[in-house]
């Protein structure tokens, strides 16, 4: 396992630790291809992990969060009907979900997303605090 996974599975442990969640991902943008990859996750079924390896901008929670470079929220993922998550995202057991971009100085380098099996909203406090993050590991990116 390389050191960038090893560093990014240790700073996803204690996130979702500080944010009492369970399952965690970060993703990492292929900005010629509009394509994210995943590089690291916490958390989810074995069944989940082809669904959420490659996840095209502009699809799912994640590619949301690519494409408007802006936090994407959803209190419960089993009875969401934005049209946000993908159907199969129901598989994870998710309720709440919190996603932010990754940004490396302006540029947008990635998502880093949290989620928790009971319906939960993540409060504005807790945004600022998962987009703080997002600019650690996009620090760490960039190395």
């Amino acid at each position: 396992m390389s050191d960038l996974k090893n560093n990014l599975e240790s700073i996803l442990r204690e996130t979702l630790q500080q944010f009492r969640s369970e399952t965690g991902t970060v993703h990492v943008l292929d900005a010629e291809k509009q394509l994210l990859h995943l590089e690291a996750q916490i958390g989810l079924p074995p069944q989940m992990l082809e669904i959420v390896k490659t996840i095209p901008v502009g699809k799912g929670i994640a590619g949301q969060v690519a494409a408007q470079n802006k936090p994407v929220s959803i209190c419960n993922l089993q009875t969401d009907s934005s049209g946000v998550a993908k159907p199969d995202a129901k598989q994870t057991g998710v309720g709440g979900a919190l996603c932010v971009p990754i940004r490396t100085g302006d540029k947008l380098t990635g998502t880093l997303g949290i989620g928790t099996a009971r319906p939960y909203e993540y409060t504005a406090d807790e945004t600022r605090e998962l987009e703080k993050i997002g600019r650690r590991i996009g620090g760490i990116l960039k190395g």
